[in-house]
């Protein structure tokens, strides 16, 4: 359905299934997936336009880029990027814009020009605003989500018979009640859904703040004597922070960081410092803000979902705030889409806040470690210095600058992240890959990300998988057992499913394209993975298999799944 800007409350029905409070990126996306799976949704956002001036987030992460590829937008989004990837993939540090380089971070954030392995699609940077507008223009031609702008949340009730009213007002202070089975909170940091529920965010500030500057300048890409970066961290002793280019022609961005005030400081003169030299600088606008580690205690209720900034506020270092708020969605949308069918069990809805938020737990607590490493406190005007004494300061700044290679090659915490502990995993009792923010080792251990391969031919593994659960099943076993189908081999599941509603597609994979057999990327004959893209169970039998798929929708618990053991003839559902 179309967008509506400066919606009356006329255009609000009187029930929907889902309502979605706030209409950013994490907003947006929910309801995309949403409507990918055929639920309904409106979202209320107050904001009638998008403000082209505060980017904000500027890094998609490879993960990120992969839900988008999943609603079929990865592609529109690079395409409206201002910054396309084959411009820069490296994060220089430097003493200005116009002095020496001191250490580089190569591919950062998942950036990469050629095909990348770890996920179907690699990090792109773009900011926020060009993301959001289009989410919206997805959203508009979309027949199952509807955007109405001008409007807000302001309260909500449990109604009696299930589900929520919620009372929606207008930019006049006109209110109205609509009917929703679920409410999701994506309304932000003042989140009004979170206060609703008697939630309060809980943990620090950082000591001092920073400034975001936009700004236009014809001179300084000329000016620039360092190799292209998509950032530039400038350690001087007047002015310390991060500059890169928000496109092509004269946009740019900077952010000064350990600023006690930015009520009297002079954002052009700071940004001359950070270049080093004499060069124009128009600003557009300036955006002062602090570094916040905020986490809820509780991601909501059965029908009331907290999402993104509404239950987790993380420091932007590193670019994890943004991505961590799609994933919630990308999480959530799945389970109310099984509750909205009919197949999901008592646990499923319940899962979604024991599963993402130790996800941003870890998140937030990795960003403010980089937060106790920025440019100031490597400043030092000694970095600029010719002769013996420059290169010595030159030399300790690069080994101190060690510590910052979980900022920029994060990809531990960004696809290592698992929901083992969640009681819709059934663990095999392998060892589980230790949690590392840089390195990560692919694994196919129950509540891990799947491995990505790209198979024989250059298909994406990921692009067999089906809207509901996919059990995957390597090849090579059924070439082993004559070339039996697999659902054939596996009937025990598509029983198990049926029994619940449950989609699940069963589909023979691999090898890679390099010959790799998938077994042996699993470490398991096949793999039953959740429409999230997560693995919920490994194995070989189709009994077990089928009996995981109850577990993996909420139907049963792993205590009743431990006294099935691979190859028994137990019942294919445990209910």
């Amino acid at each position: 359905m179309t967008a509506v800007d400066h919606a009356g409350l006329a255009d609000l029905p009187g029930h929907v299934p889902v309502l979605i409070s706030g209409g950013g990126p994490s907003g947006l996306f929910l309801a995309l997936d949403l409507a990918g799976r055929g639920i309904r949704s409106t979202v209320i956002e107050p904001r009638t336009q998008i403000d082209p001036d505060r980017p904000r987030a500027k890094t998609t992460n490879a993960r990120t880029m992969t839900h988008l590829r999943r609603l079929g937008l990865a592609g529109t989004l690079r395409k409206a990027a201002p910054l396309p990837v084959g411009f820069a993939q490296d994060v220089i540090f430097c003493s200005a814009l116009t002095g020496r380089e001191i250490r580089r971070f190569p591919n950062a954030f998942q950036l990469d020009s050629g095909r990348y392995g770890p996920q179907p699609e690699c990090g792109q940077q773009v900011p926020q605003p060009v993301l959001e507008a289009v989410l919206r223009e997805a959203v508009a031609a979309s027949a199952h989500a509807t955007l109405l702008t001008g409007l807000r949340v302001e309260e909500f009730a449990a109604r009696p018979d299930g589900g929520q009213r919620v009372t929606v007002a207008d930019a006049s202070g006109h209110r109205t009640a609509v009917d929703c089975a679920f409410l999701a909170g994506a309304d932000g940091g003042s989140s009004t859904v979170r206060r609703g529920l008697g939630l309060r965010l809980e943990g620090e500030s950082a000591a001092l703040s920073n400034i975001s500057i936009l700004f236009r300048s014809r001179d300084l890409g000329s000016a620039i004597t360092l190799d292209p970066a998509v950032q530039y961290w400038v350690l001087g002793p007047d002015a310390a922070g991060m500059v890169g280019r928000m496109d092509l022609d004269h946009t740019w961005w900077a952010i000064i960081q350990g600023v006690s005030d930015g009520s009297d400081l002079d954002p052009a003169a700071l940004v001359r410092s950070l270049v080093g030299t004499d060069v124009d600088v128009d600003v557009i606008a300036t955006d002062p803000w602090t570094a916040r580690m905020l986490l809820a205690p509780s991601y909501g209720t059965d029908t009331v979902f907290l999402v993104g900034d509404a239950a987790h506020q993380n420091p932007p270092w590193g670019g994890h705030g943004f991505n961590t708020c799609i994933g919630d969605a990308a999480n959530l949308a799945w389970k109310i889409a099984a509750a909205s069918e009919g197949w999901a069990g008592p646990g499923l809805l319940e899962s979604y806040g024991l599963e993402r938020r130790p996800v941003a737990d870890r998140t937030i607590r990795d960003a403010a470690a980089n937060g106790k490493a920025l440019a100031y406190h490597f400043a030092d005007p000694a970095l600029m210095a010719d002769g013996v004494a420059g290169e010595a300061a030159r030399a300790g700044a690069h080994d101190a600058l060690a510590v910052k290679q979980s900022e920029f090659d994060s990809l531990g915490l960004v696809l290592g992240y698992s929901y083992s502990a969640s009681p819709l995993v059934v663990p095999d009792g392998a060892p589980v890959p230790a949690e590392d923010p840089i390195r990560y080792v692919p694994s196919a251990s129950p509540g891990a990300l799947l491995p990505h391969a790209w198979l024989d031919g250059g298909a994406s593994l990921y692009d067999t998988l089906g809207e509901g659960f996919s059990l995957l099943v390597d090849a090579a076993v059924l070439d082993k057992a004559g070339g039996v189908p697999p659902e054939h081999l596996f009937a025990p599941v598509l029983a198990a499913a049926a029994g619940h509603g449950i989609p699940v597609t069963v589909t023979a994979v691999g090898p890679s394209d390099v010959g790799t057999p998938m077994a042996e990327l699993w470490a398991a004959d096949a793999v039953l993975v959740r429409p999230d893209q997560h693995v919920t169970w490994r194995g070989s039998s189709a009994e077990s298999a089928a009996a995981a798929l109850a577990v993996a929708a909420g139907w049963s618990t792993t205590n009743s799944f431990e006294h099935l053991k691979e190859g028994t003839n137990a019942g294919a559902v445990v209910s």
